[in-house]
């Protein structure tokens, strides 16, 4: 059995901060790992509140998707952890500048931490052409 799986480095994304791959490709689908608020610039975490930070996760998730020759609008699923569900209404504001006609499917998780102090993680799979 052949396996169509080809690895996905973005170097408009901030770098892996482990043993993973920004995305995998696959069969007609791109597999993006999650992306925390990281300056990809600095590697620092980015300032302001969760909506700033959902904000940049999704601008990360958009330069892996770039570097895939796809595009975040063609996303089909994403996921979302945050460490306080109270700010929901805030992550959906900025979510939603970046979804605007037919949003993904969705779903949101409050976890207990996130890595580098992140209030928020977005992951995705994207359909590809």
């Amino acid at each position: 059995m052949s396996t169509d799986r080809q690895p996905v480095t973005a170097d408009g994304a901030p770098a892996a901060l482990g043993p993973y791959s920004h995305a995998v490709r696959s069969n007609g689908l791109l597999f993006l790992s999650g992306q925390t608020p990281l300056d990809p610039a600095t590697g620092q975490l980015v300032e302001g509140g969760v909506g700033d930070q959902t904000r940049r996760c999704l601008q990360n998730l958009q330069a892996v998707c770039e570097a895939a020759g796809a595009s975040l609008g063609d996303a089909v699923r994403c996921g979302i952890y945050v460490t306080d569900m109270g700010t929901f209404g805030e992550v959906n504001e900025a979510y939603a500048t970046f979804f605007t006609d037919a949003p993904p499917a969705r779903s949101t998780i409050g976890v207990a931490a996130l890595p580098v102090g992140a209030q928020v993680e977005i992951d995705a799979i994207v359909a590809l052409a």
